[in-house]
């Protein structure tokens, strides 16, 4: 079974944060928020994969290649928080998520649940800044109408 190219791409956005998230924690910077923030990177890399995949093959329909490349984040996101889940109850569960909440914007006592859905809408904002950023950038490459 071969994978699509945006599932392919999404699921190569998640091992990337998650690489990154976990070398974090090993050199004891998980709580430095500035470095949380370059997560963005590997959403930029994943989604500029499949749209550099697209032109190759002669894809140049605009539309198409927004919603492949907001496609390919949004499954990257989103695998990311299913993972984050998995881990924040395999390492405690609401502690481990309060221990992460120290350093990042949360009021009162998050859950593992309210943590990681406020992480997905902040994540589904980025892929979708992601998404048009590089459609402003490949716009240039697309015949116009």
């Amino acid at each position: 079974m071969k994978l699509t190219k945006e599932l392919s791409n999404g699921i190569l956005i998640w091992v990337g944060i998650s690489i990154y998230f976990l070398l974090m924690k090993a050199l004891n910077l998980a709580d430095v928020f500035y470095l949380r923030a370059f997560n963005i990177l590997f959403i930029y890399y994943g989604a500029n994969r499949t749209l550099q995949s697209n032109f190759k093959e002669g894809k140049t329909n605009f539309a198409f290649n927004a919603s492949g490349a907001l496609v390919t984040s949004l499954i990257g996101v989103f695998i990311s928080i299913v993972g984050l889940i998995f881990y924040s109850y395999l390492q405690g569960g609401d502690n481990y998520i309060a221990s992460l909440s120290a350093s990042f914007l949360f009021g009162g006592d998050p859950t593992v649940m309210t943590y990681s859905i406020s992480l997905l809408f902040e994540g589904i904002v980025s892929a979708v800044i992601v998404s048009f950023s590089l459609m402003l950038y490949w716009k240039s490459k697309y015949p116009s109408d």
